[in-house]
């Protein structure tokens, strides 16, 4: 598997940690009757993440955040490997990626402000400079 593709595993597998590190404490957090409801916003009073700590929000959004990069970082993976451009540049962009995104969850979570943007940025970036290394 070329290092493109086992950043991608890594990052769904990063996906599903990000599920567990914000779906525990959200069901600690809120009764079980909004938990396990299908969350209509009207049923619940609002949105979950307004009703849930500071921190367990902030992990909820990372989640959602990272469903967003993904999304293109996959499409990134999928042109570099089926257009065989993998490089050194390519894998050091996937990995640039995951590692970034790894470290986006705390930084999000303790709200370290500017690095949790400059993280993102810095993960954000890897995909479209594998595209453009790819094109070129």
């Amino acid at each position: 598997m070329t290092p493109e593709l086992t950043a991608l595993a890594l990052a769904a597998l990063l996906q599903f940690i990000q599920f567990l590190l914000m779906a525990i404490p959200t069901n600690i957090e809120l009764p079980q009757g909004k938990t396990l409801s299908p969350r209509d916003r009207k049923r619940l009073g609002g949105d979950i993440q307004d009703q849930v700590s500071d921190k367990t929000g902030r992990l909820i959004r990372a989640w959602e955040n990272h469903f967003e990069s993904l999304a293109l970082f996959t499409i990134a993976v999928l042109v570099v490997s089926l257009a065989d451009a993998n490089t050194t540049f390519t894998a050091t962009c996937a990995w640039t990626y995951l590692i970034a995104r790894t470290l986006y969850i705390p930084a999000y979570y303790f709200g370290l402000t500017p690095w949790r943007s400059l993280i993102w940025f810095v993960g954000f970036l890897a995909a479209p400079l594998m595209l453009i290394a790819t094109l070129i």
